[in-house]
């Protein structure tokens, strides 16, 4: 009997032109090379993952913004393209894992890079625990039994928020597991929930208009969610499409174990978030469309899964439901796969604490597991806040977003900055021998309008509005948690470097710090 190999999960053959490209910057390959162009797309689509997050974020962007905070969609989606661009131009010159550091490492120096990579894995850590807290927006719709703690589902309510932080444990545990196993059996299980997901998110849209209550003008009103006016109800509605677009880098995280990175990554980049931006914005403009009341209050408490039990059915509507569990899983195991590549790469170069441990690859999986358990056990500890206050569900999920958009944009400083000097350059080719992705002409003004929009976005997610972090009052650390969480997490970036320069420290042969960065 013959079988036929999986196209996307191939063997470890040598690959002369991959593995020295990864020599080159002083690395040798010990993460498992085996995945192909869909893989890599799934890494970066599942980790956007927009059944998770329009789902988790629906009810909070319509609360605050009323049906046009739709708008904000298309808007982000240009801004996060522009910023992908960037990002794609640099997968193609620097495919190594733990994309962030890396690439500000390179573009900048060694201290700036390390801070931008520590920023960034604290986000996606936060971003691992904000995706876990979305079962309570679906399980207890599915079945009431899944309410564990009280009978309230609702996330922002007491009951809701502490039965958010057990299922998000329990998912944990689940992906954890899996990180450790082999990055074939990831990689399997990323693929399959992404086409669930794709599948689930084109059979959403199709329902649902076929149910539509209303037209696509009802996109222009604010009603009277938001007393600041259409600017106002833009601002803060865009919240929900900020926090469902990043994570496209993901496909830049796995460059290592991906075939032909140099090629792949780039395009990979680009496609993962433009289908998820098509597909999460039909989603949003086809629920706005078939909710069966934009008054009644429940859109804005229950969101999408109270449109798609009202509007289909229970048994329809369930069934759909399932699809987005299964995206929330996969959601939350790519994103804990990308914060291990980003502790790994670090580690790698000697920068964290225990770096020994936390770079070593079992050599049978191909997987870094140290950096598993220390993620799964972090983002569960965050969990933790659920249970003391309500609140801190968006708290965790506002803070991660401008954490990554803040290291994000300490990648596009540094790229501009090389622009304008003159210093960065897109010749070479890939693995094919095709000229590497490039911007060409369009590179300073794409780089200038990337780097602005994102330091808006940053101040906007985080500037302190009381309605928005604490709408009962009385919790100031609420109204300021974001502040105060990039703040701590940027002294104990400063302490440790401190600390590692009195104790002195030897750079790895691959760190930033002892390859001479290249004029690319």
């Amino acid at each position: 009997m013959t079988t036929t190999a999986d196209p996307d999960v191939r063997p470890d053959p040598p690959e002369p032109s991959a593995d020295g490209s990864l020599a080159e910057f002083g690395y040798r390959q010990e993460l498992h090379r085996s995945l192909g162009r869909y893989a890599s797309f799934a890494a970066g689509f599942s980790f956007i993952s927009v059944l998770t997050t329009v789902f988790q974020f629906f009810a909070f962007g319509y609360a605050f913004g009323g049906p046009v905070f739709f708008w904000a969609w298309p808007a982000v989606l240009i801004g996060q393209l522009l910023v992908a661009a960037c990002f794609a131009e640099l997968a193609a010159q620097y495919p190594i894992s733990g994309a962030i550091y890396q690439w500000s490492s390179r573009l900048s120096n060694l201290t700036f890079g390390w801070f931008a990579g520590w920023i960034m894995v604290i986000g996606q850590i936060v971003v691992v625990a904000a995706a876990a807290l979305a079962l309570q927006v679906v399980l207890p719709a599915i079945w009431s039994g899944f309410q564990l703690v009280g009978d309230d589902p609702a996330p922002t309510s007491a009951s809701g928020a502490a039965n958010a932080a057990i299922l998000g444990v329990l998912l944990l545990v689940l992906t954890t597991f899996v990180n450790v196993i082999d990055n074939r059996v990831m990689s399997l299980i990323n693929r399959v929930g992404v086409t669930a997901e794709i599948i689930g998110a084109v059979l959403i849209i199709v329902l649902l208009l076929t149910h539509s209550e209303r037209t696509p003008g009802i996109t222009f009103h604010t009603g009277t969610a938001l007393e600041s006016g259409l600017f106002g109800a833009l601002l803060v509605g865009s919240f929900t499409a900020a926090y469902v677009m990043i994570g496209f880098d993901s496909a830049g995280e796995m460059s290592e174990e991906t075939h032909h990175p140099r090629r792949t990554a780039p395009r990979t980049i680009l496609t993962a978030l433009a289908s998820a931006g098509l597909l999460g914005g039909l989603i949003i403009l086809a629920g706005l469309l078939a909710a069966p009341s934009l008054t009644d209050g429940r859109l804005g408490v229950e969101g999408l899964s109270y449109v798609l039990t009202s509007s289909l059915g229970d048994g329809v509507g369930r069934a759909l439901l399932v699809d987005v569990v299964v995206a929330i899983a996969v959601a939350t195991l790519a994103i804990q796969t990308s914060a291990c590549r980003m502790l790994f790469s670090m580690a790698r170069d000697g920068q964290l604490p225990f770096s020994a441990r936390l770079a070593k690859v079992n050599p049978r999986t191909g997987m870094p597991s140290a950096p598993a358990l220390v993620v799964g056990v972090l983002a569960a500890a965050l969990l933790l806040l659920n249970f003391a206050s309500p609140e801190a569900f968006l708290a965790i999920g506002t803070t991660c977003i401008v954490m990554l958009y803040l290291a994000y944009a300490m990648v596009t400083g540094p790229l501009l900055l090389r622009r304008v000097k003159g210093t960065f350059t897109t010749t070479g080719t890939d693995e094919t021998g095709k000229p590497l992705f490039s911007l060409g002409r369009w590179g300073i003004p794409v780089n200038v309008l990337a780097l602005l929009y994102g330091l808006f976005m940053t101040v906007n997610l985080a500037w302190p509005r009381a309605a928005v972090y604490d709408p009962a009052g009385g919790h100031w650390y609420f109204q300021w948690f974001t502040a105060i969480f990039l703040l701590t997490t940027l002294l104990l970036g400063l302490l440790y470097q401190v600390v590692k320069g009195q104790r002195g420290h030897a750079a790895s042969d691959g760190s930033p710090e002892a390859v001479s960065t290249q004029s690319v």
